[in-house]
């Protein structure tokens, strides 16, 4: 079954948000009623995260039908198998990821790995967990949390289209990682869902035009 989530002005963690950020209730303000359905896929999902590692969303999505088609419209740990690294590579697929997609494969196929059993576990564990597979790090793990699992206290400081809206709003002079969490603390525990009003921001162009707090 597909999870559907909805925040509007009237719910819970909105109205905790706004209280606590100007900056970001304005960005909330603009866009509206948040909605999405979370990832039921989880192992393409893995896939298509290591795929989009260092290229834009575009290029990725242009591999990842490329593979899909080649594994006759369904990417499963089955049909990853059957191919060769080279066949793979055909595709555009870089050679590290072409050997990262079949480590995951292997961990999953020898039960190194379970995903499934994920979200019993703190988003730690989870991040320990995934990161035991060379070729997925702390980004991809927590693209997999928040995207996947719907945990909803998760900062992608690593994320580029992230770090591209965070400074759009708050433009901020140091832009560290300790700063940015630092920043980011008064989202707590609903962090994840002002990451999604950034992301959702970025996707509708907003970000294109200067952001004015009183506008």
């Amino acid at each position: 079954m597909v999870k559907n989530c909805y925040f509007d002005k009237n719910s819970p963690e909105i109205i905790y948000l706004t209280k606590k950020d100007k900056h970001l209730a304005k960005v909330i303000d603009m866009i509206g009623p948040l909605q999405y359905q979370l990832i039921s896929d989880s192992y393409h999902f893995l896939i298509h995260e290591i795929i989009e590692q260092m290229l834009s969303k575009k290029v990725a999505l242009i591999l990842d039908k490329r593979l899909t088609e080649t594994c006759q419209g369904e990417i499963t740990p089955q049909s990853i198998a059957q191919l060769t690294n080279e066949q793979i590579h055909q595709l555009g697929i870089s050679k590290p990821k072409v050997t990262y997609i079949k480590n995951l494969t292997v961990a999953l196929t020898c039960k190194k790995l379970e995903l499934k059993t994920l979200n019993t576990l703190s988003n730690k564990q989870v991040i320990q967990k995934l990161t035991q597979i060379k070729g997925i790090g702390n980004w991809s793990a927590k693209m997999y949390l928040i995207f996947a699992l719907d945990r909803r206290d998760v900062l992608p400081f690593e994320d580029g289209a992230f770090l591209e809206s965070f400074r759009w709003v708050y433009k901020p002079k140091d832009s560290s990682v300790k700063s940015i969490q630092k920043k980011c603390q008064k989202w707590h525990p609903y962090t994840s869902i002002a990451a999604r009003f950034l992301y959702k921001a970025q996707d509708l162009g907003l970000t294109k035009t200067p952001f004015h707090l009183f506008k």
